[in-house]
């Protein structure tokens, strides 16, 4: 039980194994200390973080909802309260710039473009384990951030692809992209080389591209990334479950711009090609068994990385969602 905080329902949410998928929080009425300010509620957070962390372990994601968070500025105080370590955006792939202290936004490619199911960085050795969202400003129609159970996508392929998934586990995936100098803002992996390694010296990029496992290969005018190859599935000991860990759908049908052809973007960690059908039933999966919720002006959604999986729906502007990565 919370003091501050009450778990409440919405139509969006699913039920597995009797928890609501995504749990979501909102002001507690009978509260003797109600959140009607900011401050109070990042001290709510401080006071009740033993209550929020065992909330979001159970579930997965936490939608924060009806607290007062209104600019960039009160959603980075919002992260600080949390306690989590900032993890700096190195080696992925969406162009994105920084708001304020710990915020950055989320991917600025064109709104027509969706982004597909992912993991936070789950194609290079360092990701964040937990991230934050915030809406700043509701979407016109559309621009929800669907999300789903990493495990279940696990098990759900285990059963239908059983030896797909097996030559996944032995032989993991090995990811290639190729980057420009400069940031593509056209491209939804349009991130360059001088922002992806946050530096603008060669060898600087080619050292901090080896400590999240990328290798370098420098061409003309651009630059290939050579990830992996990398486990596709991972073991979450805090849960005790294996988990759909990576990047193969997102890299498959979603790594594409003038530089990539993104059937070529990933494959098997021996460089076998990946079955198209196999990837494309991955993707209905990913799709059956995930929740989207329409964004209210200031929800804050923590997500777990370790546990959930997220996408972005194309959209109608306005929209503005801000994100903050934490180790």
């Amino acid at each position: 039980m919370s003091e501050t905080f009450l778990e409440f329902q919405i139509p969006h949410q699913k039920l597995f194994n009797g928890i609501q998928f995504p749990s979501v929080l909102s002001p507690n009425p009978k509260s003797q200390t109600p959140p009607s300010s900011l401050s109070l509620f990042t001290q709510a957070i401080k006071t009740e973080k033993t209550f929020l962390d065992s909330v979001l372990h159970k579930s997965g994601a936490v939608l924060l909802r009806g607290f007062p968070v209104n600019t960039a500025s009160d959603f980075n105080d919002v992260v600080e309260a949390f306690g989590f370590e900032e993890l700096p955006y190195v080696g992925g792939a969406a162009p994105r710039s920084n708001v304020v202290g710990r915020v950055f936004t989320t991917n600025d490619s064109p709104p027509d473009q969706k982004v597909p199911f992912h993991h936070e960085m789950a194609q290079v050795t360092t990701f964040p384990s937990k991230l934050f969202f915030f809406c700043e400003v509701e979407p016109g129609s559309g621009g929800e951030t669907p999300i789903v159970l990493s495990h279940l996508v696990y098990e759900k392929m285990k059963e239908r692809h059983p030896e797909f998934v097996e030559r996944l586990e032995e032989h993991g995936l090995l990811y290639t992209r190729v980057i420009g100098e400069d940031d593509d803002l056209s491209s939804p992996i349009g991130r360059g080389w001088k922002s992806t390694f946050l530096t603008k010296d060669k060898s600087v990029a080619e050292e901090r591209a080896a400590n999240v496992g990328t290798k370098l290969e420098w061409l003309e005018d651009s630059v290939k990334t050579i990830m992996g190859p990398i486990p596709a599935i991972k073991f979450d000991k805090t849960r005790q479950r294996k988990i759909w860990f990576n990047s193969m759908v997102i890299a498959y049908i979603g790594w594409e711009d003038a530089r990539n052809d993104p059937v070529k973007a990933v494959t098997f960690g021996d460089g076998k090609p990946l079955p198209a059908d196999i990837v494309y039933d991955c993707l209905n999966i990913l799709e059956e068994e995930s929740v989207a919720f329409p964004w209210q002006k200031g929800d804050v959604l923590l997500l777990d990385n370790w546990a959930a999986l997220h996408a972005r729906k194309s959209f109608d502007p306005p929209r503005r969602i801000l994100a903050s990565l934490c180790k």
